[in-house]
């Protein structure tokens, strides 16, 4: 049984950089990818008109599924340099909080570790890890490795 490493995405430079490193990595380990995009179901609920947030529900969603396909394309044609001919790709968009959507589907789909980018976008409290990536590194019971 191969290995698989969780690739979760977010349309970041630093998530582009944790998907070369993925790459190499898998292709070193004989590992396979899950690339992970987790739409963000906290803005959601902060819609009040149920049409709108139904409306909003189904963009996101678009968005998720258009953005992790572009990211796996990009990844396979232009930065794999050969490396992605025996490394298995699995596609995978999940709503949630992020980070407690990561760390389920670690468990759910049996992932050996996780490669993801560092985030600055929360603020000074979060300069060195974004709030996901903090979250996901002190509570995952496999290794993570985290990419700027």
């Amino acid at each position: 049984m191969n290995k698989k490493i969780l690739l979760p995405i977010d349309g970041s430079k630093n998530a582009e950089r944790a998907g070369e490193y993925a790459i190499s990595h898998a292709d070193l380990t004989g590992s396979d990818i899950i690339v992970l995009y987790v739409i963000d179901t906290e803005y959601l609920n902060a819609v009040i008109q149920p049409d709108v947030r139904n409306d909003l529900d189904k963009e996101l969603r678009a968005d998720g599924k258009r953005a992790v396909e572009t990211f796996k394309k990009q990844l396979e044609e232009s930065q794999c340099n050969d490396k992605c001919q025996n490394i298995e790709f699995e596609v995978l968009v999940k709503e949630g909080k992020p980070a407690d959507t990561i760390l389920k589907t670690i468990d759910e789909e049996g992932v050996d570790q996780v490669v993801m980018g560092k985030s600055g976008k929360q603020g000074l409290e979060r300069f060195l890890l974004g709030r996901t990536t903090d979250q996901v590194v002190k509570e995952a019971k496999v290794p993570v490795n985290v990419i700027s």
